[in-house]
């Protein structure tokens, strides 16, 4: 026993010191890897500081250089200036010579005042000559000189007419029609009770197709009519509808009412060239037999006859019809589908009719939602318009010294209170900006309401760096994953910076309403390049705190004249004179910050001169006294209109559809909230949605119902939905209506955009597992640029990205055993290869094969092995193998790749340079230049041919859209801004490969110019110079030769001799000399 204890405390003690040894490892194994994470923090902050420190002296570098630059360049302006006053026999005396006035003034031997430093030797409006290289995937110094080794008067341009071409045709004119930029297309039909049988058999019979077609390319479909028998008390809403509508129907007979007659006249006298517009004249009974003219009533008649007259330009369409009900509704189903499809989409039809397939823009592996961009256009249109109503001077000075202080500079900061006019005054400085420094790139965004779409750090900083890179015609290497996207784009904002003539100009409005904006948008407290600057708008009581030490332009409340100003202009307008007494109680109301801000005012003004309120001015005025804050100011809003209403059932539709708009993502359509409320008619919507447009409650963005402040919905929300606690059934309800359409097979942006997140917002995780495994949902989401959002989806479901894409898998092979049709096997196919792009762009390389190589197959299969889908599978592949650095295989695929192209298209093709690229980046990365440099020196040949011929730059309906936004602004007198535009006008129908139109509008640029300017000025110089390239572009070779000659003459008087201008216009006169054999001449 007692050798059994000696043995137990034996091994006691020696498990005693074994346990102390390992506490005391343990303790220095905790010690080292505090050490050593220590260091790696250590070297985390060496190399952040490092990296900041290089980026300071790079931006102080380029600072100084460009501040030599300068130098030099005011240096070469100032010796051409005095070069054309000696060239005219003036002669500039040295001042410590010269007599002097006062002011210190120069005085020239001929007694006058004379500045060096006034005008501009040519404006910087894009020419012909500067637009040829808008197509070119490669662009900048490195490029330049075999760019401009390319034969053709198109081909050489200066940068600095590049990046005016570029901003100035990128950045699209404010107030312009909303018609011109509205995602919906409205048909305003305008009928009599004799053709009332032919609109309701369209209505119901044809205009259900129009609207699927419409939804399929993501637009809104809407008819717009009113009865006859009602359309007298709508008078302000057909006005209203007129201006916003698309296209206008006429379906007459024989006779009109008073209401027809004023409908033609807005719609088809006094604008006809602001719409399409399409005439069904019936002129025979429903058995088809003719009936006589005569049988027509004067007033018909007359009418008839003044809508022939105003359509000078013969746009008008005519269906002279005398058939049945249905065949007259199909024959006007015929012109509208037409109209829609070339006229307001830009699509190419057919000589069946049919619609051709429309080739996916070649931009990569670049995903691109234009209903973003819409929105964006859309939001800074409506702000440059609202903020006509107020002076901003004082700030637009303000921000101009702040954005030419020196770099390196910090973000500048625009507060203010909610409503105080900060979105208003960055819309009005964009506008001047626009309008007096073409040179100046802008890049903005305007957020919404806080939870939709347009809040997206990712979408926001994707969509910046997207157009960033549009405007150098350089995307490739932008990855997608949300993470990169975010760290990416400063170096993608100081490699870009680099190569701009000019400054970069970023504006992004209510940053604060960003998710996450601090940890977002870090980059913002990064120094910024020489020639960036940021602009951020902020509400002041919700700026994080580490931004208020930026320069910062605070707008204050408006002064007492500002407010008796705005409301005085809106009570002219109204017909409304307001007595002393009521006047001095405004005055003493709108004193306090928050009833004397923009928004405030504005609101009150509307309220005070509501026509359609049942409530009289006195009692308007002593309601108003009471809201003391711009919510409370909504809310009384909010009861007027509901009092104006008619009926309860009129009332309640208001309340459930302000709901609905609060509880959705992004907004309603209208054709939704048709759908929504089955006894709803459109005239009851039309009036309800402009009373709520007209009190500033409600807006149109990307055809969808919003609000148009946040306060608006702050107030719904206090007054329909108990403080927002009711918003889960009126989601549910929205839930349900999408729910269905997906039972339809109706997957449209709407559906995409709207279902997930609903079902996120109330936390039904299978639901929302379901809807994303329709695999058209997520197709339509991940082939728009929505791509954190699908995996912000996923992670709510509790899914990593190696399980999502095995349920994507399973989910798409149950698909293929329902696919039998050629029509589904394609789809199929899309499918496979949607999810392969979309796992490649996680980085799951080894997972991304297996559906890219089945979209192959089926390929090869259900089509033929020399389809040109199969290209695109074989392009895709080899961007995996290019990743996997296998570049064997990628050469193999890439070039069976551009053989199937060439088979199909020809060696010319947009698809067929999408290969060479890959190619030629793809030696790259093997330093194989020589083979590299070939391939893409091809490449841009072939781009150059393309963007000739089919001339559209994001897509060829935008272009068509810019054009008829620039029509819009030529009607007015004549100006040098509106022969400016004329000139615009002509370059984008050259883009179009329309050269009629281009030479009309080119001509009629030079003959206002001429008038307005004089036949010897510069800016005639440039219409001539574009009217000179047109014709030798038509090989009307001595048409182009007079005009070159014409251009070079009023360039050798008015520039220096080494201009670079008249340079060009002797090379081009040149090249056309040596074409035409006059060889002499073209010796120097």
């Amino acid at each position: 026993m007692g050798i059994q204890r000696l043995l137990q405390s034996g091994f006691g003690g020696f498990q005693s010191a074994l346990q102390k040894t390992y506490q005391k490892i343990l303790r220095e194994k905790e010690s080292a890897l505090e050490a050593k994470y220590q260091a790696m923090e250590r070297a985390a902050t060496f190399e952040h500081d490092r990296d900041k420190v290089k980026r300071q002296f790079k931006i102080f570098r380029e600072t100084k250089e460009k501040e030599i630059q300068d130098l030099l360049r005011a240096k070469r302006d100032l010796e051409s200036k005095l070069q054309q006053l000696q060239a005219q026999g003036i002669q500039i005396y040295d001042p410590a010579d010269s007599d002097s006035d006062d002011n210190g003034t120069t005085v020239t031997t001929a007694g006058t005042q004379c500045e060096y430093w006034s005008g501009g030797v040519l404006g910087s409006e894009p020419s012909l000559g500067s637009m040829m290289q808008l197509q070119q995937t490669h662009r900048g110094p490195e490029f330049a000189h075999s760019l401009i080794d390319v034969e053709g008067p198109f081909a050489n341009v200066s940068r600095d007419d590049w990046d005016a071409a570029v901003a100035s045709l990128l950045q699209v004119s404010p107030r312009v029609s909303q018609a011109l930029w509205s995602n919906t297309i409205r048909c305003y039909l305008i009928y009599t009770q004799e053709t009332r049988a032919e609109m309701q058999t369209f209505i119901q019979t044809h205009s259900l197709r129009l609207q699927r077609f419409c939804e399929g390319l993501g637009h809104f479909y809407l008819n717009v009519s009113f009865p006859e028998e009602k359309a007298a008390l709508y008078a302000a809403e057909r006005r209203q509808e007129i201006e916003r509508s698309s296209v206008c129907v006429l379906l007459l007979k024989s006779s009109v009412s008073s209401c027809v007659v004023e409908d033609v006249e807005e719609a088809f006298v006094k604008t006809p060239d602001s719409r399409p517009l399409l005439l069904y004249l019936r002129t025979g009974d429903r058995k088809g037999e003719k009936e006589e003219v005569s049988t027509l009533s004067p007033s018909t008649r007359d009418l008839l006859e003044r809508v022939n007259k105003a359509d000078k330009s013969a746009k008008l369409k005519v269906v002279d019809y005398a058939g049945s009900v249905e065949d007259g509704a199909a024959l006007i189903f015929t012109q509208l589908e037409r109209i829609i499809k070339q006229e307001l989409l830009g699509l190419e039809l057919e000589e069946s009719g049919g619609v051709e397939e429309r080739e996916e823009e070649d931009s990569g592996d670049m995903l691109w939602d234009l209903h973003d961009e819409q929105e964006q256009i859309e939001a800074f249109q409506q702000a440059c318009s609202a903020a006509s109503r107020f002076s901003f001077q004082k700030y637009v000075d303000q921000l101009n010294d702040m954005v030419a202080a020196p770099p390196p500079t910090p973000p500048l900061l625009v507060s203010g209170a909610p409503g105080s006019g900060k979105s208003l005054l960055l819309a009005k400085w964009i506008e001047l900006q626009q309008k007096h420094s073409p040179n100046t790139l802008i890049l903005y965004h305007f957020t919404g309401h806080p939870l939709s779409t347009s809040t997206d750090p990712v979408l926001i900083i994707k969509r910046l760096t997207v157009k960033l890179l549009q405007h150098f015609w350089s995307i490739s290497g932008l990855s997608m994953d949300p993470s990169k996207i975010l760290e990416e784009f400063p170096r993608w904002l100081e490699r870009l910076s680099a190569r701009h003539h000019g400054n970069i100009i970023i504006i992004i409005d209510s940053i604060d309403q960003i998710q996450n904006a601090e940890r977002h948008m870090k980059w913002l407290i990064d120094p910024l390049p020489a020639n960036v600057r940021v602009l951020v708008s902020v509400n002041v009581e919700t700026c994080p705190q580490a931004w208020r030490l930026w320069p910062t332009l605070h707008l204050d409340p408006l002064n007492p004249r500002e407010v008796k100003s705005v409301i005085s202009t809106e009570c002219v307008n109204s017909d409304i004179k307001l007595t002393k007494d009521q006047e001095k109680k405004l005055e003493r109301h709108c004193r306090s910050a928050a009833t004397c801000n923009a928004l405030y005012i504005t609101l009150l003004a509307r309220l005070i001169t509501q026509s359609r309120s049942s409530w009289t001015l006195e009692r308007t005025l002593q309601q108003c006294a009471l809201c003391q804050d711009t919510i409370s100011l909504y809310r009384l809003g909010l009861k007027v209109v509901l009092d104006s209403l008619g009926t309860d059932q009129e009332k309640h539709i208001m309340k459930e559809l302000l709901c609905l708009v609060c509880a959705s993502h992004n907004g309603i359509s209208e054709s939704e909230a048709l759908e929504l409320f089955p006894d709803l008619s459109f005239p009851a919507l039309t009036s309800l949605l402009h009373n709520l447009e007209r009190l500033l409650i409600i807006t149109y963005t990307c055809g969808l119902i919003r609000f148009q402040h946040p306060q608006a919905c702050e107030a719904v929300n206090q007054e329909f939905l108990d403080g927002g606690k009711c918003h889960g059934s009126y989601r549910e309800k929205i839930i349900r209506f999408f729910s269905e359409q997906l039972k339809q097979d109706r997957v449209t942006w709407r559906v995409a955009d709207e279902l997930p997140w609903l079902l996120q917002q109330q936390e039904d995780q299978s639901k929302l597992q379901m809807s994303l495994l329709n695999l058209f949902v997520s197709q339509n989401l991940y082939k728009r640029g929505h791509f954190s959002e699908l995996l912000t989806y996923w992670q709510f479901v509790g899914k990593d990205k190696c399980s999502m894409a095995t349920e994507y898998f399973d989910s798409l092979k149950e698909f293929e055993k329902t696919c039998e049709s050629e029509q589904s096997m394609s789809q199929l196919a899309n499918l496979y290869e949607t999810l392969g792009c979309f796992l490649k762009d996680l980085g799951l390389l080894s997972q991304a094969v297996a559906p890219l190589q089945r979209s192959l197959e089926i390929r090869e299969t259900a089509l033929d092995p020399d389809h040109p889908s199969v290209a695109q599978s074989l392009h895709q592949l080899a961007g995996v193998y290019v990743h996997w650095r296998k570049f064997g295989n990628a050469e193999q695929l890439y070039k069976q790749a551009m053989e199937i192209c060439e088979n199909a298209y020809g060696p010319e093709h947009s698809t067929v340079a999408r290969e060479l690229d890959s190619l030629s980046l793809l030696y790259q990365k093997q330093n194989k230049y020589e083979q590299a440099e070939k391939l893409r020196k091809r490449s841009v040949k072939i781009r150059q041919k393309t963007a000739r011929q089919k001339g559209h730059m994001y897509d060829f309906a935008l272009l068509k859209r810019r054009a008829l936004q620039l029509e819009e602004l030529t009607l007015g007198k004549d100006s040098a801004d509106c022969a400016k535009t004329l000139n615009e006008l002509g370059v984008l129908y050259y883009l179009q490969n329309n050269l009629d139109a281009a030479k009309m509008f080119l001509t009629r640029s030079l003959e206002m110019r001429q008038r307005v300017l004089g036949p010897d000025h510069t800016d005639c110089a440039q219409s001539l110079n574009n009217l000179a390239a047109l014709h030798s572009e038509r090989k009307e070779y001595e048409s182009a030769e007079e005009l070159y000659e014409r251009t070079l003459d009023i360039r050798k008087r008015a520039l220096a001799p080494d201009h670079p201008s008249l340079a060009y216009t002797l090379k081009h006169l040149a090249m056309l000399y040596k074409r035409r054999g006059k060889l002499e001449k073209a010796v120097p």
